[in-house]
């Protein structure tokens, strides 16, 4: 694999790890509106004559384990639990205790442009900003037995949930792999808010859980320590979306029809954007095809910078890439449902600069490791098992620093009938897919890989 490690530490230190400054000022921020809370909660006690009070609090989430990104900026999401003692509460249920904190904050959040939201699983205050503050409501008893304290959260009912077991198994796991594991959360959550166009993305929690049971912590160089970890991720997702969390007796945190949503369009754009890295482990491959890669990755600025800097002092040799690029790929799980019941067979053929029409597997296989540019290709879906009537879409994906240097990724699902046609124009190891859609379900698949050649 490429090495370009020092620019990816480079990249990690000064783009996605949030400075103390603006830690602090989260922090600032959280012991603001806990004492509003408890200010409001007062006038409620006076009104009310109720006497509840909050006997704990606890910072949870990204913000506990450190792992709040660059890339939140204007969502930062500052997690706080709010225990109350379950002998205050009485008999008060999950759902009137959130909208008794929800209504003491109100009181004292006036100022703000929306009124606190009551969530199923916690109360939620936005700033102009972006930021956003959610207070998970807890319970709590005192266990004689285990001389401990037991909690319940307040969600559609309560549920005994520990206060802090996640933070402390982060703690343990990060420890364990010497602080491998909040580098990679870091960078994985980097990814996922690289495109604002990506949305249903997994939470942070879950992709804590993902990158911790996968993490490939055998690699000293941190790009290929991520990289290969996100390659299990994959791996991992192809066969089971669900996620299972370390603590809380091993609750289900992806149990709806949308969380498994989520998982799988993690997956596919991940697994779209590990392909657009095979370049780093071609020998050819030069540092401003990695830069160009890493970019396509990241979308971040850092690495178009670097991609600039390097085509300056090569005086112009190189070519200049783009500032930016359209990313227009879109995947079938996202448009259709998808139930692989059928099959297909798609031919392709390439010709062209004095070839006569030939499989291009037999091309490849027998002449050539790559298509060479300024060829033809043919392809056809000639034949499925899937009764008519049914739709016949096809996705051409270019993939690779060339495909992004010209913004010409492509990746659109489209319907043209039985056949297509292309032509090689740049390097990358391109493909083609070809998807039959019957009564809008997705239930055959195939996909023809293009290797294109440099020129």
């Amino acid at each position: 694999m490429f090495d370009l490690s020092s620019k990816f530490n480079e990249f990690y230190s000064s783009h996605v790890v949030l400075s103390q400054g603006n830690q602090d000022n989260l922090y600032a921020k959280k012991n603001l509106n806990i004492q509003r809370l408890k200010d409001g909660l007062k006038e409620y006690n006076d009104e009310y004559d109720t006497a509840y009070s909050i006997v704990e609090t606890c910072v949870q989430g990204s913000m506990a384990i450190s792992t709040i990104i660059q890339n939140d900026e204007g969502d930062y999401d500052i997690d706080v639990a709010i225990v109350f003692d379950k002998t205050s509460l009485g008999d008060k249920g999950a759902q009137a205790t959130r909208n008794m904190v929800a209504n003491a904050l109100k009181r004292k959040t006036k100022q703000f442009n929306a009124e606190p939201e009551v969530k199923t699983s916690c109360v939620r205050i936005k700033y102009v900003e972006g930021y956003h503050i959610d207070f998970a409501v807890y319970r709590r008893t005192y266990d004689t037995q285990s001389d401990s304290w037991i909690y319940e959260h307040a969600g559609n009912e309560w549920t005994k949930r520990e206060l802090k077991g996640l933070t402390e198994w982060f703690q343990t796991q990060n420890d364990n792999s010497d602080g491998k594991l909040r580098k990679i959360v870091r960078l994985s959550k980097m990814f996922c808010k690289s495109r604002s166009s990506w949305k249903n993305m997994p939470s942070g929690l879950i992709q804590t859980i993902l990158c911790d049971e996968k993490l490939q912590d055998s690699y000293e160089r941190i790009d290929e320590l991520f990289y290969y970890t996100m390659k299990e991720i994959v791996n991992r997702l192809e066969i089971d979306t669900s996620v299972i969390a370390p603590v809380d007796d091993g609750r289900d945190l992806t149990p709806r029809k949308s969380d498994e949503q989520k998982m799988i369009n993690f997956k596919n754009r991940l697994k779209s954007k590990l392909e657009d890295l095979d370049v780093l482990f071609k020998d050819e491959c030069t540092k401003s095809d990695a830069f160009q890669a890493w970019y396509g990755f990241f979308n971040h600025q850092y690495w178009s910078d670097q991609i600039n800097e390097t085509a300056n002092s090569s005086l112009g040799l190189l070519t200049k890439p783009i500032s930016s690029y359209v990313d227009t790929e879109e995947y079938i799980e996202e448009l259709y449902p998808v139930n692989l019941s059928y099959r297909c067979n798609v031919s392709c053929n390439v010709s062209g600069d004095g070839w006569r029409p030939k499989p291009l597997l037999e091309f490849l296989s027998t002449l050539r490791r790559y298509l060479p540019h300024n060829f033809k290709i043919e392809c056809e879906m000639e034949y499925t098992n899937c009764p008519v009537p049914y739709k016949v879409f096809w996705k051409v994906k270019n993939v690779g620093p060339e495909a992004e240097r010209r913004n010409q990724l492509r990746g659109q699902i489209v319907e043209k009938g039985n056949s297509i046609v292309e032509h090689s124009s740049f390097f990358g190891n391109h493909y083609i897919e070809c998807y039959i859609v019957k009564e809008g379900i997705c239930v055959a698949r195939k996909r023809i890989n293009v290797p294109i050649g440099r020129i």
